[in-house]
């Protein structure tokens, strides 16, 4: 059994290779930070007694996919289960200055991971057997100032992966979005302290506790999944806010 973790070097890339080695699959960890990649490697196989494949690969670039693909068919067998869990964050005002920024992360949340779920669908369809896990955000349910390209990104995700995980299903295979609420992982760039404090209160989750959920869910060939009480009521809530009372909630934050 294979496993194949974009974005495998850190964050919940890293407890998912963790968590599916310690359930027997040998790993492939692919990511665009090569010294984070080798030190996850290392570290996972003091852990596990599984083979680990590293690839250093940026794939938020145009043609990531189709090359990622080609590399992997090339190196690997091809995986029983692919997690597309790269991705990255900013939070602030757009602005020109931010275009590069903002095409890089529709390639990376949107082309990339639309495309690899194509190739990858192809080939599990074939085989009749296979597992592909999406990892969205509770912020597709959030269309805030702030994160405007991020959660539409986000929405995008979990919108094609419900739908195209009806045309997988038939051919044996499963397609899954995870939409997390908070959790304590590096992307956020939160102080550690706030980190520390918001997992202590129950506010932010470990990588650890939400792996096992989508994991979970994965396995049962689940749609789409929503982790925790806060993914129930902080979208309700945002979402009885009048536009004036966030308009001025951004123009307060900005300051």
């Amino acid at each position: 059994m294979v496993a194949l973790i974009t974005g495998g070097s850190s964050g919940m890339g890293l407890e998912f290779a963790r968590q599916l080695a310690l359930r027997g699959y040998d790993l492939v960890l692919v990511s665009n930070r090569e010294e984070e990649l080798s030190a996850a490697a290392a570290q996972l196989r003091e852990q596990a007694s599984v083979r680990i494949l590293t690839h250093t690969h940026d794939l938020a670039q145009a043609d990531s996919a189709d090359t990622l693909w080609a590399w992997c068919r090339a190196e690997s067998p091809l995986p029983d289960v692919w997690v597309n869990d790269a991705g990255m964050f900013f939070f602030k005002e757009l602005s020109l200055e931010d275009l590069d920024r903002v095409q890089a992360m529709l390639h990376l949340h949107v082309q990339t991971v639309t495309r690899l779920c194509l190739l990858v669908g192809a080939a599990m369809k074939e085989r009749g057997s296979g597992y592909i896990l999406n990892v969205s955000s509770m912020a597709a349910r959030l269309p805030v100032p702030g994160i405007t390209v991020y959660s539409a990104t986000k929405a995008y995700l979990r919108s094609f992966g419900r739908s195209y995980s009806y045309e997988l299903n038939p051919y044996g295979v499963g397609l899954t979005t995870v939409c997390p609420a908070a959790i304590a992982t590096p992307l956020y760039n939160l102080d550690e302290r706030l980190m520390r404090l918001g997992v202590k209160m129950g506010v932010i989750r470990t990588p650890k506790w939400l792996v096992r959920r989508a994991l979970r869910a994965m396995f049962r060939k689940r749609r789409v999944v929503s982790p925790a009480p806060m993914n129930l009521w902080l979208p309700a809530l945002i979402g009885l806010l009048p536009g004036p009372v966030i308009a001025r909630l951004w123009k307060k934050w900005k300051r």
